[in-house]
């Protein structure tokens, strides 16, 4: 997709700048709802079409009233929809049916309401326009009697409101499809709450309008130039949506979500549950004071954004429960300047395999892997199985070759490659699913946000922190295997350059997880870079101090160093010893050449060649030389070194190589615990592999 004006609106839409975040409806605005006589305990509390199909299937007159009620709101809509199939026409006129579908929706009942928010952001389904009309839908509805409310409340919770509530408001702060909110104060403990109440009638008119949608899909079917699933559309969408009428479900997906953060995210806050007074239709949760993040004009809604770019990242790739309605009006600046998250009733369970599958796909793009993303992108559901990958391969190449342009993976515009990925939906069997469509919204949402302040900001800048973090911290096979990619790619040589790149990652992550009040907190996150009380080595006596070391403080350990000196770093550590090993033989060969060259031996090789072979060995292959992989690879050493110890005397570059002395000084006053440790597996494969060296030289 080229950055023309199209681009522009579907960007808009991704990070949420279209949503309506009014308190109430408009004033022309009237919710039709379905209220019957008869009980709807029959009715499925968890969505299952054929329940739902028994129970209306018996009530034909409602049916055929709630037909009535829609055609007389959407009649024209619906029929301008046929003309459209007929003549086929489907695609030309789609923008201007979403704006007709956005005009009456919100009339039409909860269903309509949700199901058009949830294509919205669909970029697989609806054109960037069409998607931007149907963002525009306002989820605000005119609120029902006062009393009816303080009735269910008394039905619900068992005793009038007066006995659990000291006070409540006269009348609802907001009023949305699915019920109304008051602001009260518990009686018990006089702790200020929020009471959400559900509207009446609203799983009848959910439940029936799903019967009719779905028996229309049934009929769609019979029509082979309309591609779009509706029957599999409105069953995948209609799972979730059930949930969203569980306030008890509700009340504990934050409860969990509050658990998950506590630890790490301090500085992430959401409202407490009071399971006792809450059921399948009433929620009651502490109120939180605050003003929504995108509408703050305070200097830390950077650094707020950035906590919740890692709050999304870790529901993302670390504990799969993830907040599914991440629109700005749930994202709360509160007064002592934390992140408040709001509004749990729709969440998404991403599997293990979706996880990891994500940041494998993430490691095979830093290596421009195309192949392999293709074969990611099928297990998380990107391409249909048994499809043939050889037509699409040439496309995603040349989408990630642009997204790759000017920085490699740490700066790729992750809005910019939604959209380019959602353009390949028209041409190819290339699909958005709906978990991923609500990440790239909670993404979206962020961005957007932070743009305001910082039009410099750049999404994937702050995520690469994270994905490195998880990296180096999982311990899971996939992503040890993935680390291990990342640094050595598809050749499997060692890549300095790589390996400084997760690190300085992993440093900004430390920062970015200290913002918000992280450190203050305690935040587990903002501690993962600390390393405890340093000793002094007692190497560090026999070895000569230069006067300027002397004269200088020790060194302050970076984050990286700190990590990979820890017993969490163990796993990094191992796979870089045979690194370290070449290196220590490398520079151990440099200094016998620069030592013989002291004295004037520069070229002893004829002397060597004059001296008798012992059996197969000979002696000429005892001489210490440099070959170009030891270049390569003192190159590295120099690199990472330069990189762990930035800040100290070391840091600076050279012409005259490293000063291994001076090196051993700096480094080892920081290695508690080291030579009990790495020495002597070092020493170990350093002997192994020098002794190996010279009897494989010696025999050529």
């Amino acid at each position: 997709m080229e950055e023309n004006e199209e681009l522009a609106i579907l960007m808009r839409g991704l990070r949420g700048q279209n949503l309506k975040d009014s308190l109430f409806a408009e004033d022309n605005v009237e919710l039709r709802l379905v209220e019957v006589d008869e009980s709807s305990e029959f009715l499925p509390l968890a969505y299952d079409p054929a329940s739902i199909s028994a129970y209306w299937g018996k009530r034909p007159r409602a049916v055929a009233t709630r037909i009535v009620q829609l055609l007389s709101v959407a009649g024209g809509f619906l029929s301008h929809i046929a003309w459209d199939i007929i003549n086929k026409k489907i695609k030309e006129n789609e923008v201007e049916r979403a704006i007709e579908l956005r005009e009456i929706v919100t009339s039409l009942g909860p269903a309509y309401i949700k199901l058009g928010q949830a294509l919205s952001i669909r970029p697989d389904i609806l054109s960037p326009v069409a998607m931007t009309e149907l963002q525009k839908l306002c989820d605000k509805v005119p609120s029902f009697p006062d009393d009816v409310a303080m009735a269910l409340i008394e039905e619900e919770l068992g005793q009038p409101w007066q006995n659990i509530y000291s006070e409540l408001s006269p009348s609802p702060i907001a009023a949305a499809s699915l019920g109304q909110v008051y602001k009260g104060r518990l009686k018990e403990n006089g702790d200020l709450v929020a009471v959400k109440v559900q509207r009446p009638f609203v799983l009848e008119t959910v439940t029936i309008d799903l019967f009719i949608i779905r028996n229309l899909g049934l009929v769609l079917r019979r029509f082979p130039q309309i591609s779009l699933d509706v029957v599999g559309l409105v069953d995948e969408w209609a799972a979730r949506f059930f949930e969203e009428l569980d306030y008890v479900n509700e009340g504990e997906n934050g409860t969990r979500f509050a658990e998950e953060m506590r630890k790490d995210l301090p500085q992430v806050v959401v409202p407490t549950t009071y399971q006792k007074y809450t059921s399948r239709k009433v929620l009651t949760t502490g109120w939180i004071d605050g003003e929504k993040l995108s509408q703050s004009t305070e200097s830390d809604v950077g650094e707020l954004v950035n906590v919740g770019v890692i709050c999304y990242l870790k529901q993302l790739l670390d504990t799969g429960f993830f907040h599914a309605d991440p629109h700005p009006g749930n994202l709360i600046r509160t007064p002592d300047g934390k992140l408040a998250i709001l509004d749990f009733g729709l969440v998404t369970k991403l599997t293990d395999d979706q996880k990891y599958g994500m940041i494998e796909a993430i490691a095979h793009l830093i290596h421009r892997d195309y192949s392999a993303i293709v074969k990611d992108f099928v297990k998380l559901g990107f391409i249909p199985e048994g499809v043939n990958l050889e037509p699409i391969l040439p496309v995603l190449a040349k989408v990630f070759d642009q997204a790759l342009e000017g920085g490699g993976a740490k700066n790729i515009n992750f809005q910019e490659l939604a959209s380019d990925l959602a353009q390949i939906t028209f041409d190819y069997p290339f699909r958005i699913p709906p978990y991923f469509a609500l990440i790239i919204r909670a993404i979206g949402v962020l961005e957007g946000i932070a743009l305001v302040g910082n039009s410099d900001f750049a999404i994937v800048d702050e995520a690469y922190p994270y994905i490195a973090q998880r990296l180096l911290f999982d311990e899971s096979p996939r992503l040890r295997n993935a680390l291990r990619y990342t640094i050595y790619g598809k050749s499997g040589v060692f890549d300095a350059e790589r390996f400084i790149d997760v690190m300085q990652a992993f440093e900004n992550f430390i920062t970015a997880a200290k913002s918000g009040g992280g450190e203050g907190l305690n935040g587990g996150m903002a501690e993962l870079g600390g390393l405890g009380t340093r000793t002094a080595s007692p190497f560090t006596q026999f070895l000569p101090a230069p006067r300027e070391l002397q004269q200088k403080k020790p060194i302050e350990t970076r984050a990286s160093l700190a990590f990979l000196l820890s017993d969490r770093g163990n796993f990094f550590r191992e796979f870089l010893l045979d690194e370290i090993v070449k290196g220590i033989d490398a520079i151990t060969r440099e200094q016998l050449v620069r030592l013989m060259s002291i004295f004037g031996l520069r070229n002893t090789t004829p002397i060597f060649n004059m001296v008798p072979s012992i059996g197969p060995f000979k002696p000429v292959a005892f001489l210490p030389s440099i070959t170009e992989e030891d270049r390569v690879i003192l190159n590295n050493v120099q690199k990472i070194l330069e990189f762990l110890t930035a800040g100290s005397s070391i840091s600076t570059k050279s012409k005259e190589g490293l000063d291994v002395v001076r090196v051993i000084q700096e480094l080892l006053p920081v290695l508690p615990g080291i030579s009990a440790t790495v020495l002597p597996e070092v020493a170990s494969r350093l002997s192994s592999r020098v002794i190996a060296r010279l009897i494989r030289d010696s025999m050529l």
